[in-house]
């Protein structure tokens, strides 16, 4: 059953560093509402909320539900700070979302057919990017790009300009020129073990010897 993309929160006015640490010691993650047509809005969020919600992939990247003192808004993650260590969320910046208002996601890549090519050609696939920047409306906005890798030969890649993107979708980074047209994903030739690399390396040895 897919998880509520909602947020519960309350306005807070006692602001600065200080206060931000009371909000976590008592389990709670200070954030910000900001954009659209209105001011930015200090915010309470419940912790254990915030941390359920960050297992899912979507919390990163769809439109979430924000119910401010029980009047709910749309917006999208922009940033998350995390603790360097613990597994406890310092803060969250969250931008409104407006229905004729062109936004930005960082939506992830899925990957298909890489497994059958791995099985035939031995080759190894590397992933250059996981996400991409993408620009649309929001009523557009998609959960996932998928990348089909199903055509590569050993050697090649899939770029930024390959991907197939769903309609009213597309990627800012490649209005500003073919140097960011870069690969998402490269197929790689198969990778020789260090074992065999040094057999191969002993026969040639031994048949330089040979022909002496």
């Amino acid at each position: 059953m897919p998880v509520e993309m909602k947020l519960t929160a309350v306005t807070r006015t006692d602001l600065g560093k200080g206060a931000s640490r009371r909000l976590r010691r008592a389990r709670k993650v200070p954030a910000v509402l900001y954009g659209g047509q209105k001011g930015a809005v200090a915010l309470t969020l419940e912790a254990q909320q915030v941390l359920r919600l960050m297992d899912e992939e979507a919390f990163y990247s769809q439109i979430i539900t924000v119910e401010v003192d029980g009047k709910a808004e749309q917006a999208v993650v922009k940033d998350i700070q995390r603790h360097p260590f613990k597994p406890l969320v310092s803060h969250i910046d969250l931008q409104r979302v407006v229905a004729d208002q062109m936004l930005r996601s960082r939506i992830p890549l899925h990957f298909t057919g890489q497994e059958e090519l791995v099985k035939s050609t031995g080759g190894v696939f590397l992933h250059e990017l996981t996400e991409v920047e993408i620009e649309c409306l929001p009523k557009d906005l998609p959960q996932y790009i998928e990348v089909d890798c199903s055509g590569l030969q050993v050697g090649e890649s899939l770029h930024l300009a390959d991907l197939k993107l769903p309609a009213g979708v597309t990627i800012p980074a490649l209005s500003q020129g073919p140097d960011h047209n870069v690969a998402v994903v490269t197929l790689t030739p198969p990778r020789v073990s260090e074992e065999a690399a040094a057999e191969d390396g002993a026969a040639e040895a031994e048949a330089g010897e040979e022909t002496e």
